[in-house]
């Protein structure tokens, strides 16, 4: 019986023995495609080649690829295959061999290295797939019989694009494992016939009219999930018993206390907590961090969701961290980064599974609420929106709503709790589908095609003689632009740096002998192809004319330094924060530096500044600057730093900074620090949980920000007529001056208070044997005349207290009923009808109530029925 680590290992060398180059997984951050929010399938990092937007490498790949689905989170746990996080085995050929190759290479490695016996196997096939099925019998060597057509056997990107048929794989897993039926087969939705493999034959390309053409190269694109297949050879009825989760389930109940298999609530709540575990380590370990949106906003509510059904078993304390060393220990050979990012995974997990206890704390007091409201009202059911408001916003699964007022003899409206959750989930995918690319025009993407990678000489020069390739404007190609007009522009070599690595773009100008254009942007395409955003200033560029590309060094050189104190900024806070702090970001212009890192407290006056003075410090030591390409490999055995989520190719640029500073970047640096002049930290701050912000300049800039600080030193100086070195005295001065001020504006009104608290009093009447005062008074705000009104009733000792007061154009009320409960009045009862007379409502307890009105024009009269209204309420 292999393991699941073995299973991995074997398929990959399987294929890289046939020609495939064996790659690491990608991240689960699709590159490029801000049409997915996550990984979803082995095929994902391939989508370029594919497409034929970036030439393949190389023409056969196989790879075990980390995904990540969600559509089906509900039912992980319920059943034996759906997962969160799983990983994907696949071959691809990009171009290269197709269904024979494909076909007879599946049918190999499932009967020979995998040793499923043929008899158990059967394949599906497209029914208009005569190919695919002559070869599956003719050189896979498979019993006809045993081939079976399946209509949904047609794989499509979209309504148009690349397409084909395709074949899966099923394995039989026998009767006991299946519904009885007669008609029981492939295709039937018992656990009995399990598709193992898919292999797509892409081979067709749809257009908008439903035309389908052969693709000039034809690709292959299969997938078989690794749990899925780890439960057929190991011999267990669900994924969730392969040695994949088993370790994982067991270290969860051991916490627990419980036992796997012996309850079926405890086996969902412990498969659920296995799953989502391990979805969440290594999304964290792919530098995804928790959020309120997008990835984030998935991976939250993942972990969330894991300490809710922790809660079914009892477990109240953190364990994540716990359940992640175990994952780590079993896929951290295959997936380095669970241990190379370990500080950043286990920090994430303490914080979020800390502050979500304090969620769910105020989850359980919001429905201990709605339970009250029940009992009062005599009804035993809580209704289905409720249930799934307390799901959404507390994060509380149904299941443990449902067993918590299964105490109290409730029960939960499932069929609407059903149909909330569903009107949820259809936003939610309108929502998706609105999450489109900014897609290029198909002219602009051939044209980008053709002309490939845009040579960049800007490392070494600022200026250079090039040609233009191409014009575009609206998407379409043109020859000519003319003043005034904004166009993208390729050009046959570029000096401009493409905005990339939070290094925005270099801005100048192109120059013909007749005509001259502002450079505004410069991105990079796919395919490597710069574009250049112009806005024309004068005379007309023509499509294939020479042109003088000239970058504004002012600016170039302004973001350098800007550029390069990031890394210095990076080297100190690890010096002085810690190891743990990695960069989660930046943006570097010409005006300034901003840098996102992970730390979990702000930093004290005291860090700032030894960050600060360790950056200056470099500065003023003149490093010098070293940049060289070697292999990623290479890189890291020497100690680079890279960024935390990026993938880089198999050459990087190291920028060196003698021993105090070496990172993986690409962009624009000075040739030694003491070119970067005087750093200075503007603000530090925290922009989400365990994530900081430093924003600060450099250069000639933090010079411009140091003369403003002089200048608002002046301008201060000059009113508080004082030397700007007096400054700090003059306004000790002057604050002390007004603390003496305020308490003795405090004294007089205290005085006032008391003198019109005795006019007041001399206004109390008697209603119906209680003492009663009813009156206008002069008060701010609301605070102002709660104060009056505790006054008055501190002197009053025992009776009612109506005050009323006109502020900002409406009227306050406060009421008061003393002692509490006296002949049965209520302040709050009371308050509501005075403050209906003037157009407004309120309320409060028995003793203190206050409400609004608005109009103005009628508190006269209503302070005039206060001791008829008082009179009503009094207990006969």
């Amino acid at each position: 019986m292999y393991t699941g680590n073995e299973l991995r290992s074997m398929f990959l060398k399987f294929f890289e023995s046939k020609g495939h180059k064996m790659l690491p997984s990608a991240s689960l951050i699709p590159k490029d495609d801000p049409t997915l929010l996550l990984t979803v399938a082995g095929m994902v990092p391939f989508k370029p080649y594919f497409q034929r937007r970036v030439e393949p490498p190389f023409p056969r790949a196989t790879t075990a690829q980390k995904c990540v689905r969600t559509p089906d989170l509900e039912v992980v746990g319920k059943t034996a295959r759906h997962h969160t996080f799983f990983e994907m085995l696949g071959n691809f050929s990009f171009g290269d061999y197709f269904k024979e190759g494909a076909i007879t290479w599946a049918w190999e490695y499932v009967t020979q290295v995998l040793k499923l016996p043929a008899e158990k196997l059967w394949v599906s096939v497209y029914p208009e797939d005569d190919e695919a099925r002559t070869l599956w019998t003719e050189k896979a060597g498979v019993n006809p019989e045993r081939i079976v057509n399946d209509e949904t056997n047609f794989w499509a990107a979209g309504p148009t694009g690349p397409c084909g048929p395709c074949s899966e794989i099923y394995v039989d897993l026998g009767e006991s494992r299946g519904c009885g039926s007669p008609d029981c087969g492939v295709g039937c939705d018992c656990d009995r016939f399990l598709e193992i493999w898919n292999l797509v034959f892409m081979q067709y390309n749809r257009d908008e009219e439903g035309n389908l053409t052969p693709l000039p190269k034809q690709n292959i694109d299969t997938g078989m999930g690794l749990e899925r297949i780890a439960s057929v050879i190991q011999g267990v009825e669900s994924n969730f018993d392969t040695d994949l989760f088993r370790p994982l389930i067991d270290k969860v109940a051991e916490i627990a206390g419980v036992s796997y298999k012996e309850t079926p609530k405890n086996d969902l709540a412990l498969k659920v907590i296995a799953d989502h575990a391990r979805a969440v380590s290594f999304m964290l370990g792919d530098g995804i961090r928790p959020d309120n949106e997008g990835r984030g906003y998935v991976l939250r509510r993942i972990l969330r969701r894991a300490v809710r059904y922790a809660r079914l078993l009892g477990i109240e304390k953190p364990f994540l961290e716990t359940v992640f060393k175990v994952i780590q220990a079993n896929y951290a050979h295959h997936y380095p980064e669970l241990k190379e990012n370990e500080n950043f995974i286990v920090n994430h997990l303490r914080l979020e599974e800390k502050n979500f206890q304090a969620t769910l704390e105020q989850g359980t007091q919001m429905l201990q609420e709605k339970v009250r409201g029940l009992v009062e009202k005599g009804e035993k059911v809580l209704s289905g929106a409720d249930a799934f408001y307390l799901y959404e916003t507390y994060g509380f699964p149904v299941e443990l709503t449902e067993e918590i007022l299964a105490e109290q003899g409730l029960k939960v409206d499932m069929p609407s709790f059903e149909e909330a959750a569903a009107e949820h989930r259809r936003q939610a995918k309108e929502k998706s589908q609105q999450m489109r690319a900014v897609n290029e025009s198909p002219a602009l993407t051939e044209k980008a095609k053709t002309l490939g990678a845009t040579p960049f000489i800007g490392y070494g020069e600022l200026k250079a003689e090039a040609r233009i390739e191409g014009l575009f404007a609206g998407g379409e190609e043109v020859k000519d632009a003319g003043e005034g007009e904004e166009v993208l522009c390729f050009l046959s070599q570029t000096p401009f740096y493409a905005e990339s690595g939070g290094q925005v773009s270099d801005s100048g100008v192109i120059k013909s002998a007749r005509a001259e254009g502002k450079v505004i942007e410069v991105k990079k395409g796919v395919t490597g192809t710069v574009y250049h955003r112009i806005l024309v200033t004068q005379g007309v560029l023509h499509s294939g004319e020479a042109v003088e590309a000239i970058v504004d060094t002012t600016d170039r050189q302004a973001t350098a330094r800007h550029h390069s104190a990031t890394h210095l900024l990076q080297s100190a806070l690890r010096s002085v924060l810690g190891a743990h702090v990695q960069q989660a970001g930046s943006l570097v212009t010409p005006e300034r530096l901003r840098f996102d890192f992970t730390h979990f407290s702000p930093l004290t006056a005291e860090e700032l500044e030894n960050v600060e003075k360790e950056i200056n410090q470099a500065v003023l030591a003149n490093y010098c600057v070293d940049i060289k390409e070697m292999s990623l490999e290479e890189a890291k055995a020497d100690g680079a730093t890279a960024l935390f989520g990026e993938k880089y190719g198999d050459v990087v640029r190291v920028v060196r900074m003698e021993d105090y500073s070496k990172e993986l970047c690409g962009g624009t640096h000075v040739r030694a620090t003491g070119e970067i002049g005087l750093v200075k930290i503007l603000s530090e701050g925290g922009i989400g949980a365990g994530l900081r912000r430093i924003e600060a300049v450099a250069g000639l800039e933090s010079l411009n920000w140091m003369r403003a600080l002089d200048d608002q030193l002046e301008t201060t100086a000059g009113l508080l007529k004082a030397h700007p070195q007096d400054v700090p005295k003059r306004v000790i001065g002057l604050l002390a001056q007004m603390k003496d001020l305020e308490r003795e504006v405090q004294q007089l009104q205290a005085r006032l208070a008391k003198s019109e608290v005795d006019s007041l009093l001399s206004k109390v009447t008697e209603v119906g044997g209680v003492q009663l005062l009813a009156a206008q008074v002069h008060a701010p705000d609301m605070e102002g005349l709660r104060q009056m009104a505790d006054l008055v009733r501190d002197r009053l000792k025992q009776g009612v207290l109506v005050l009323g007061a006109v502020a900002e154009g409406k009227v306050n009320w406060v009421s008061a009923v003393t002692p509490s409960g006296l002949s049965g009045l209520h302040a709050g009862q009371i308050i509501k009808e005075v403050a209906k007379i003037t157009g407004g409502g309120g309320g409060g307890r028995p003793d203190m109530a206050q409400a609004g009105g608005k109009d103005p024009a009628k508190l006269g009269e209503a302070l005039d029925q206060v001791p008829a209204i008082v009179r009503k309420f009094i207990r006969s």
